[in-house]
């Protein structure tokens, strides 16, 4: 272990060094990442397409190259599935990302190229552990285990060759080094576990063997985790477990919500939390100082950036800012042009800069409307669906409605409460709640997951309003009027509570 320290302090500053040259040089790193990704990808059937062997600027690449969703890239996506390549990127594309779907799709399917995992992925969780340790300079994780919780992955073969789809987690899991895994706990075979029952049930027996110093995932699954590990041990909180946890790595969804529950079931004078901003898509910023939230822009991952100001993100048109041309405090839609093969690329998350030297970031939203309290990005088409399919097999009709995550509580599970102003209502509404549930989970995999067994999203506690529930409630705000709509899905439950105030006084 000494000599594994000394090597990894070794290269944490080398690292540290490096990124304090991105931070003292932001715009000539992010150039000549752009100049890179271009040329990289100028005989790809996409750069062929654009242009790109003549692209040399960052305006020309605006003007030529239109922005992109899923749905737009989807067709190359499909045919690199089927094993076609050199479409988005002019390396083989063996690994797909599965994530929440689209309006039209259940499920996404990122690729992801081997400079994406080593240069992005990879060295997002090391920089993860760099600053970490650059910020606490006596830290002993490395003397006890990792906890990381993982997802599951599947093979296909088309024309003899294998190509993996899963979750980003169980990818990064299938590609660590030997001396990473040896760190780790649970074992692979577990981690990767498809079945999350008994996933839980052995994750927690294994790890709780051991002496876990550093856990890293999404907050919803490591609760279900947590509590399950107190309930096998008799013990009242995780220090009387691992007295020498010291960090929580978490992303994916808003912590705020989870911070006091951690705090109660760990209570360690030593813990930390630090936030990190990854996704299927890439690895975008790390919380670097420990008393701040915000998060560090990483600019040397492969990724190249362009921001489109909030009001503007419908503008099939709009015209992106750089990082020379944003403003602290105002709301933009990220664009990303990746060394997977996304190109100007929207990711679907807003954000805001905290500060301008060094780029630092908030999460603040979603471009639409969705509940990921989480991690089950709801969005509103999937809402929209579900609900046209539980009114037409209960023959009921809705007029308007809200809905708000309920979060954890003691022991039970947390849910969605749905506020719904029905014009017809359902003969049984619990019939109603279970053909909505159904049609949820049939058209988002992130939702039907975390429903799964109840084990971290209980079944939709679904309320019915009386009649002009929210034109009153509209009309208290003094927002009545065409432009004025209820909110459909909020992340928090601000209106849910004034509503249900409301009708209780």
């Amino acid at each position: 272990m000494p000599i594994f320290n000394s090597l990894f302090s070794w290269l944490m500053k080398k690292r540290i060094h490096q990124i304090e040259l991105f931070i003292k040089y932001p715009h000539d790193v992010q150039l000549e990442l752009f100049k890179k990704l271009v040329t990289s990808a100028s005989e790809t059937e996409w750069g062929k397409k654009y242009e790109y062997s003549s692209i040399t600027t960052p305006q020309q690449f605006r003007e030529r190259v239109p922005l992109s969703d899923y749905n737009s890239l989807k067709p190359y996506i499909e045919r690199l599935r089927k094993g076609e390549q050199n479409l988005l990127w002019n390396t083989d594309i063996k690994w797909f990302a599965k994530s929440s779907g689209t309006t039209s799709d259940k499920s996404k399917y990122i690729p992801v190229s081997n400079e994406a995992l080593e240069e992005c992925h990879y060295k997002g969780g090391k920089d993860m552990l760099s600053i970490y340790f650059h910020n606490h300079p006596d830290s002993l994780i490395f003397d006890g285990r990792g906890l990381a919780m993982g997802g599951s992955s599947s093979i296909t073969e088309v024309n003899n060759e294998s190509y993996y789809t899963g979750d980003l987690s169980a990818i990064l899991m299938q590609n660590l080094p030997l001396w990473v895994q040896l760190k780790k706990t649970p074992s692979r075979s577990i981690a990767l576990m498809d079945e999350w029952e008994s996933k839980i049930e052995k994750m927690a027996h294994v790890t709780m063997e051991h002496d876990v110093t550093s856990i890293s995932g999404v907050p919803s699954w490591t609760l279900v985790l947590i509590r399950r590990i107190l309930e096998l041990a008799g013990k009242t909180n995780l220090a009387e477990v691992w007295p020498n946890l010291e960090v929580f790595f978490h992303g994916g969804v808003n912590f705020d919500p989870y911070r006091k529950q951690f705090k109660e079931l760990i209570q360690s004078d030593i813990m930390t939390y630090v936030e990190t901003y990854n996704a299927s898509e890439g690895f975008f910023g790390i919380q670097d100082r420990t008393n701040e939230s915000d998060m560090l822009l990483m600019l040397d991952y492969g990724i190249y950036y362009e921001f489109v100001p909030f009001e503007q993100v419908d503008n099939e048109n709009a015209r992106t800012l750089l990082l020379d041309e944003v403003e602290t405090g105002k709301n933009y839609a990220m664009i990303i042009s990746t060394n997977g093969g996304l190109w100007r690329y929207m990711i679907g998350d807003t954000i805001k800069f905290t500060s301008l030297l060094p780029f630092r970031i908030k999460i603040t939203g979603r471009t639409k409307n969705f509940i990921n309290a989480f991690g089950e990005e709801v969005i509103i088409e999937n809402a929209e669906k579900a609900l046209a399919i539980a009114c037409e097999k209960c023959n009921a009709v809705i007029s308007d409605y809200t809905a708000a995550p309920i979060y954890f509580n003691n022991n039970k599970s947390a849910a969605h409460e749905w506020l719904i102003e029905f014009a017809r209502k359902p003969l049984n509404l619990d019939v109603f709640t279970d053909a909505f549930d159904n049609a949820l989970k049939s058209l988002n995999s992130d939702y039907e997951a975390k429903r799964y067994k109840n084990m971290v999203l209980g079944p939709p506690v679904i309320k019915s309003l009386p009649d002009q529930t929210f034109y009153n409630w509209l009309k208290k705000r003094d927002k009545l009027g065409g432009q004025n709509k209820v909110p459909r899905l909020s992340n928090n439950r601000k209106y849910v509570d004034e509503i249900l105030t409301m009708l209780n006084t």
